[in-house]
């Protein structure tokens, strides 16, 4: 099931960003959700091989992950051993790739939900920001996934975890099918993936739609709707906090967009 709530006013926000659960182990708060935010509410929950590959996704993806490894191989030697290094470090530079985006952070999210292209279209949209719960999703695994977690102590799979378990994309399809997917914490391989605090999930091929899989298999998955008279005011707010294109992409690229957004004239 899916709770859809729309944000009416700016107090709401203080429940959603701060939402952590007291954890008796270690007498201590933590948040156990993941966030992804969107600038139009009306896109669809699906990876970049999805928009890019449509129905032919099973063909085309091998051969995208090969020629990127082949092509890669003087930046990233190691590329060959592991289709899970393969699409980490792929998405990261825009690669097509079966990995949907996360953060731990509802502020990254929310950042991510009022960043446009086309800055004159910021209000033209209602944005919107998903939440899943990791515990929730960690318990749909295959038990052998579950049992590597447990072994580790972990909430999510580091890319060494998933090669012991999948080395194929084909095996990880079979285990997952329709009824689950996996977790993954990158490794830090620069500061952008640090400062956006991002973990990604591997959609497998029997999940058509992410949404119609979180709908039907989880109860604790929401979608807030930030209505788009809210963005701008989300916007500023966002960078009184210091949370901006700067701070999502480290460098020059990254300053030039917040610039251009801080001197933007409606």
């Amino acid at each position: 099931m899916i709770r859809y709530i729309t944000i009416q006013s700016f107090e709401q926000l203080t429940d959603f960003i701060s939402d952590q659960r007291y954890d008796p182990a270690i007498h201590r708060n933590r948040s156990f959700n993941l966030f992804r935010g969107s600038p139009n509410a009306a896109f669809p929950l699906e990876t970049s091989l999805q928009r890019n590959c449509k129905d032919r996704q099973k063909a085309l993806e091998s051969s995208i992950l090969r020629n990127f490894s082949k092509y890669a191989a003087s930046e990233a030697p190691s590329l060959s051993s592991s289709i899970w290094r393969q699409m980490t470090l792929g998405q990261h530079h825009g690669l097509p790739t079966r990995l949907l985006d996360w953060t731990y952070s509802p502020l990254m999210a929310m950042h991510f939900a009022t960043s446009v292209e086309n800055l004159s279209e910021m209000e033209q949209d209602d944005a919107c920001i998903w939440k899943i719960d990791v515990c929730e999703l960690n318990r749909l695994l295959p038990k052998r996934y579950q049992d590597v977690l447990q072994q580790e102590k972990a909430y999510f799979f580091t890319i060494d975890m998933l090669d012991r378990l999948a080395k194929t994309t084909d095996a990880y399809d079979s285990d997952m099918g329709d009824r689950s997917m996996a977790l993954l914490e990158p490794p830090s391989i620069d500061q952008r993936i640090i400062n956006q605090y991002a973990f990604f999930s591997p959609v497998p091929l029997g999940i058509h739609s992410v949404a119609n899989f979180l709908s039907s298999k989880t109860e604790n998955t929401v979608c807030y709707i930030l209505p788009k008279g809210m963005k701008w005011r989300l916007r500023d707010m966002l960078d009184q906090m210091n949370i901006n294109e700067r701070i999502a992409y480290p460098g020059l690229d990254g300053l030039s967009s917040w610039l251009k957004r801080h001197y933007y004239v409606k």
